[in-house]
């Protein structure tokens, strides 16, 4: 698989060429690294005819959060509210130079995350209708007030198919917020599947931060 690096507005991309034309496109906004790790495991699992781009060096907790929330921890940022603007840089720059680069015209525009990225995935549904697939992987719908603003406001472009996924373990937690992540998951799985999308929800073996890269391939895979 080719691969192109370019910078756009002071994001770092890494994107992951399909030989063939009319492609999907997946953006996979990434806590650190260039998605090798997930593209290893995507061909691994026989992914094949996609193109993927993936961004390297995001301002995590501003960038990924749709406002403001505090700190879960006294060795933890807060998250600061970023998203819309992200959002906006991704749409009118970052994904348009992608599409200079891939073959034709991508069949399918999906977006993927973990963690704080895949809430960015789940909260992009109801900013922009640019995308047609949704993948949040261990996504930290725990996030105050997420759920109840998902399940009150219009999805701008319901998505042809939309995965979730969760640790089995990721709800042990002693933080209250972090402790909600799996009700949360659960209820906007059945919420979406209610509205009649095509949902699938996975529940994974381990904690957070177990397999992040199988996990987040085994989304994508979902998705194209």
């Amino acid at each position: 698989m080719e691969i192109i690096k370019y910078s756009t507005s002071g994001k770092e991309m890494t994107l992951y060429l399909s030989a063939k034309e009319n492609s999907p496109l997946i953006i996979l906004n990434n806590y650190a690294g260039d998605g090798k790790s997930v593209a290893d495991e995507l061909e691994r699992l026989g992914a094949v005819d996609f193109n993927m781009l993936c961004t390297e060096n995001l301002n995590w907790e501003h960038d990924m959060a749709p406002w403001y929330c505090p700190p879960l921890s006294s060795e933890d940022a807060p998250c600061t509210g970023g998203a819309d603007a992200y959002l906006e840089l991704l749409l009118t720059e970052i994904i348009p130079e992608a599409r200079e680069h891939i073959k034709g015209e991508p069949v399918h525009l999906g977006i993927a995350g973990y963690s704080l990225a895949g809430l960015f995935a789940v909260y992009a549904m109801y900013r922009t209708a640019a995308f047609d697939r949704v993948a949040s992987m261990s996504g930290s719908l725990w996030f105050p007030d997420f759920k109840e603003y998902c399940m009150a406001h219009e999805i701008k472009r319901v998505p042809d198919k939309l995965y979730l996924s969760l640790g089995d373990k990721e709800a042990k937690s002693r933080n209250k917020m972090l402790m909600t992540v799996r009700e949360n998951t659960e209820a906007l799985a059945a919420y979406y599947k209610e509205l009649g999308m095509d949902v699938v929800w996975e529940l994974n073996p381990g904690n957070h931060f177990k397999d992040a890269a199988l996990r987040s391939a085994k989304g994508i895979m979902a998705i194209i």
